[in-house]
């Protein structure tokens, strides 16, 4: 599902909503998440997971097509944990925890 698709199922959703109101809403809403990571905060929407950023290191790496040896400069990635119901939601069967 991309961003559009998303603003459009809410919409129909809800459909005491104008459509710009809804898409302004989801909007606010990915600026807050990417704001709050951008500052090195963890975001958690409990049920459905944690976004964090986490640190990369600097490192020696390959590129594909040469082989030759490139140096990575360290940077920081988002990462993404699913929360506990969104698993069970993902695999019904697994209810009872793999061991």
């Amino acid at each position: 599902m991309i961003k559009s698709e998303l603003i459009q199922r809410v919409a129909a959703a809800n459909p005491h909503l104008f459509h710009r109101d809804v898409e302004r809403i989801i909007n606010i809403i990915l600026d807050e998440i990417t704001g709050a990571l951008a500052r090195g905060d963890r975001v958690e929407l409990r049920g459905f997971g944690a976004f964090t950023v986490k640190h990369r290191a600097a490192r020696q790496g390959r590129n594909p097509r040469t082989g030759d040896t490139v140096f990575v400069e360290d940077k920081y990635v988002p990462f993404f944990k699913t929360g506990k119901e969104l698993r069970e939601r993902l695999n019904p069967d697994d209810s009872q925890g793999s061991a």
